[in-house]
């Protein structure tokens, strides 16, 4: 009897030990440039998981300064990883449990991007695209410019890891490259994905096949020099996974401490607007189960809108809310 007894408690620490979370060490020696279905997943990972990995510059740069990407691509990820029981229609919610930076440089462009100003001053900086080294001080995390003209010498700005590249595999059939962005998420440069941030994103293909990269140290709005301060980083995140949701994800979502955020991409800065207002009110009926008329209210005395990148294809508006101001809505019983 006591064998048996011993023997059941056995079985039953094996089964538990199988299915508690657990810390997963990646090295990656391979980097992609496209959201795409056809890569074969470099790892399988479970919910609850937490994996530790690292990523190389825009430019394939690494901790060392070593280019490690094959060619000129833009934005060489890491993954795509495989998420174990995700399919077309659930939500993968992404939370990065720890950034940091792997070196103690980054670089940036002396260019203005023909959105952000008119061409009398975009043609001035357009011929010069040779990257400029800012010196990250990673104890005081400012940085400043490694040879700073007179007028800048002092000159110095805030720095914080986070990513700008955090996407699924895009639909079944389409392979959009690292530079871009969508639905499924991807080269979304927004400075609020980083440490303890989540991003929700919808699933299209099976596993999910997620992709993160493209790390930075410091971005202003826009990202209107094409380059922000572009750095390699070493980061974790866990996943969780939500099955079949009442209402599929349109657009991502992002959330931390302060803010719930939707997302908006689009060709033009109206439409872009309109998609994260709507990612917004979505976002509100669904948790919080305001009608219309309560959303007009809300969202009209309190969102705040960033315009978070207009250099690439899609230009992105971010829609935000602070969670203090929703903790004040009384939620309906169901």
């Amino acid at each position: 009897m006591k064998f048996l007894f011993f023997l059941l408690l056995s079985f039953i620490s094996f089964v538990c030990d199988a299915q508690a979370p657990k810390r997963v060490n990646f090295t990656p020696n391979t980097y992609y440039s496209f959201f795409s279905a056809d890569t074969k997943p470099v790892l399988t990972i479970l919910p609850g998981d937490t994996i530790y990995t690292s990523s190389v510059d825009c430019d394939g740069f690494d901790k060392n300064n070593i280019k490690r990407s094959i060619g000129a691509a833009e934005n060489p990820l890491t993954g795509p990883f495989y998420i174990e029981g995700a399919e077309d229609g659930d939500i993968v919610q992404i939370t990065f449990t720890d950034m940091k930076f792997s070196r103690n440089t980054a670089l940036c462009l002396p260019y203005f991007h023909e959105r952000s100003m008119p061409s009398s001053i975009t043609d001035i900086v357009k011929k010069n695209l040779t990257p400029i080294v800012w010196n990250l001080n990673l104890k005081q995390n400012k940085a400043k410019l490694q040879a700073a003209s007179e007028h800048l010498k002092n000159f110095e700005v805030s720095i914080n890891p986070f990513l700008g590249c955090v996407g699924l595999a895009a639909p079944k059939g389409q392979e959009v490259g690292t530079g871009d962005s969508g639905p499924f998420g991807g080269n979304m440069d927004f400075n609020r994905v980083t440490k303890h941030a989540s991003v929700y994103l919808p699933v299209y293909n099976k596993g999910g096949l997620l992709y993160l990269g493209d790390g930075h140290a410091a971005q202003g709005d826009g990202e209107l020099n094409w380059m922000a301060l572009e750095t390699s980083l070493n980061y974790a995140f866990t996943v969780k996974l939500f099955k079949n949701p009442t209402k599929k994800l349109a657009y991502p979502r992002v959330e931390d401490a302060t803010y719930i955020m939707t997302v908006g991409m689009d060709a033009t800065l109206d439409n872009s607007l309109k998609i994260a207002t709507k990612g917004m009110f979505d976002w509100l009926q669904e948790s919080y189960n305001l009608t219309i008329e309560e959303a007009t209210q809300v969202m009209g005395s309190s969102i705040e809108y960033k315009i978070s990148e207009i250099v690439d294809p899609k230009v992105e508006v971010v829609a935000m809310i602070k969670k203090n101001i929703l903790s004040k809505i009384q939620k309906k019983k169901n």
